[in-house]
């Protein structure tokens, strides 16, 4: 059983009954994946690494002046790293915290 402290509720408990901790990016290593039109990054709960491939058209919404050329990608993303990580945390609480599921694919309505 669970034991919640004061204004927390089911959605911010983890499955090992701690609350819910932010995901950490402490690798800033990103790739693209040229087949997916993706860009590749990682987080970690805790100890589980959590996969993000973020679509090229969520990337465009953020910079929109980039040119479609791979340096230009993974520059555009290191210019929107924050509000990245921000946007990757949230759809990661969203979807379960990691409940069976780690990895995510931001699209553009995420952001």
């Amino acid at each position: 059983m669970f034991k919640f402290l004061k204004g927390m509720t089911s959605n911010s408990v983890t499955a090992v009954g701690g609350p819910m901790m932010k995901l950490h990016f402490p690798n800033p290593s990103r790739s693209f994946d040229e087949i997916h039109n993706q860009v590749i990054f990682w987080g970690y709960d805790r100890a589980m690494e959590v996969s993000f491939f973020l679509d090229i058209a969520a990337l465009k919404r953020l910079c929109p002046e980039m040119s479609n050329a791979e340096s230009e990608f993974l520059k555009a993303f290191d210019t929107a790293r924050e509000r990245i990580y921000e946007v990757a945390d949230n759809v990661y609480r969203r979807g379960g915290g990691g409940k069976g599921t780690y990895a995510y694919v931001l699209a553009a309505d995420d952001f």
